[in-house]
This record gives C-alpha cells, structure tokens and sequence, in this order.
C-alpha cells in the first residue's frame, strides 16, 4: 500500500479562504431579483400602484383659469313699478339705475363702457295727416294711418348714440328717434311712396317732441363707480296713460353686450278711474251726465253775471 501522504499545514490554511469564494461566485450569477431571501410558506405577491383619490372641485378650478373670463351684463331696476294718473297729476319723473355685472372698467371716469336706455310707452294706432292750401283755404289732403306707434318714447345715453353703435345695430333694436317703429297700415305702405312714408313719419317724430312725447338726451347716464349707473327720464302730465318699457343696453367699443328689460304701469286713480269706468261701461248716461254738467255750470255763471249787474 502506497502511504497517504499529510496535507502540509499551509494549505489547510487556504482551503476556508477558498470556500468563500466560490460561494462569492455563486452569488454573483444568481439575478438581483432571485437573491432576495423569503420565509418559509411566502408567496411572491406584487404591490399594486397607490391610486390618488380625483378632486373634482380642484379639476374645475383648474378647468375654469384656463377659460376665458366671464362676459359682462348688466341688471336694472326703475325707482317705481307703478305711477297713479289723478286729476292732479302734473308729470313725474322715473329713475332707472343698474350696475354691470364682471365690471372690467377702473373708474366711472374710465368711458370703458356706453349704456343706453330707452322708455317706450305702449303702441297704438295712429293716423297723420298733411295740410294743404287749397283755395286759399287749407284743407286735408293726404294721410297716413299707422298701425302701432310707441305712445311715448324717450332715450337717454352716456354720449350720443351714434358714437356709441352702428345704424344697422341701432335699427335692430328700434334704439333712437330715427329708427322708432312706426308701422304704417297695409294700404297705406302700398299707395303711399317710400319717400313720403319717411316725411310722414319725420313728421309725426316732430310733433311728438313738440308735445314733449318724444325726447333725447345724451350725458344723461351717469357712472357713480366702477359699475354702478343711474339717469332720470320726465314724464309730461300728457303721457298716455298705460304700461311702459324700460330697456338698457349695455356696449363696449361698439358691441352689444347684454340688455334688460322691466316694466312701469301708469294707472288711473281716484276721479280719474272712476270717470273712465264711467264712461266705458256707460256711455250714454256718461254723455247726458257730461251735457247735465256744462248745463248747470252755465247757469250758475250766469247767475253769477246777474248778480253783479244789479249790485
């Protein structure tokens, strides 16, 4: 038998240093994802995202600083909604103000805005008549009959309304006294020439604000801040006696930006309403009444002339 010969004492030092490093290397190949050590009975689980909750009210906050800012508009009111017609009343006057809502405008100084306001009464019908010399005597000779024109009509404004809107802008609306509606009847659009239809209607524009029916003023909407506006309009003691439209229109550089509309009732009272009724229900005895009524006032007048006479 061959004799087993001893391992030398300087290699039995190597052998542990060795075992490290293959066990070194056998770490090394293995991937980083296989090294990770698990207990007993664990199973490979992987953890889903965390999913962040949606602020709805923080995405339409978002939403609206991306869009554009809000439109202008404006709102109005009159200082009264309705007016009593006696047999005292000698006119009065109505205070429209509002304010513009989303106001962009610095100072009531700034111009940055036009407001016009139109009070319009309730349309009747109406026949306009021109007189001519005929004869040395001056007679009717030709007429117009209108089917509806505005029993009032005024408009007030912060410059003159041509500076502030178109004409065909202004006509859309029946805004200033050229571009009133009048509406002719049908025979008379058809046997009356356009022209004479724009003489007759000039025509009836001007005695309408000789009787103080018909007006205009311009620098007569006043700002008193960055939104707030008021003017005053007269009503003459001869106003027709019915509903009323306040319109305000509302412009920037020419452009239209929002319009309202409220409503004031001119009625009767006192005397006033109980003659009307009077005399709509009962016509006749409103007559024979009017006729007992003049009699009697002449007869006191001239007993009265009498009476001084013999003094």
């Amino acid at each position: 038998m061959t004799p087993v010969r001893p391992i030398p004492r300087g290699w039995l030092r190597l052998i542990p240093l060795m075992g490290v490093m293959v066990a070194g290397l056998g770490l090394a190949s293995v991937p980083a994802s296989d090294a990770i050590a698990q207990e007993p009975g664990a199973t490979d689980k992987r953890v889903p995202p965390v999913k962040t909750p949606r602020n709805r009210k923080t995405e339409r906050a978002a939403a609206k600083t991306d869009q554009a800012p809000p439109r202008e508009a404006v709102e109005a009111d009159v200082s009264t909604r309705t007016i009593a017609v006696t047999s005292a009343f000698t006119g009065t006057e109505i205070v429209v103000f509002g304010s513009v809502v989303n106001s962009r405008q610095p100072s009531a100084e700034a111009g940055y805005y036009d407001v016009i306001v139109v009070l319009e009464g309730m349309p009747t019908p109406l026949l306009a008549r021109r007189k001519s010399n005929v004869a040395g005597l001056w007679v009717n000779t030709e007429s117009v009959a209108y089917e509806s024109a505005p029993s009032y009509y005024a408009i007030v404004s912060t410059r003159p309304i041509e500076e502030i809107a178109d004409e065909p802008l202004l006509e859309r609306n029946a805004i200033g006294l050229d571009f009133v509606r009048l509406a002719p009847a049908a025979k008379s659009a058809i046997e009356t020439d356009p022209e004479e239809l724009k003489a007759f209607k000039d025509a009836v524009i001007r005695l309408k604000q000789k009787e103080g029916l018909y007006l205009k003023e311009d620098y007569a909407v006043i700002f008193m801040g960055k939104s707030l506006f008021r003017s005053s309009i007269s009503l003459p003691a001869n106003v027709p006696v019915g509903p009323l439209t306040a319109r305000v229109y509302l412009f920037r550089e020419g452009e239209l930006l929002s319009a309202f509309q409220s409503r004031v009732r001119l009625e009767r009272s006192g005397i006033e309403l109980w003659l009307y009724r009077f005399a709509m229900r009962q016509p006749a005895l409103y007559g024979l009444f009017a006729v007992a009524v003049a009699v009697g006032a002449g007869l006191l007048a001239s007993a009265a002339f009498r009476r001084r006479d013999t003094a």
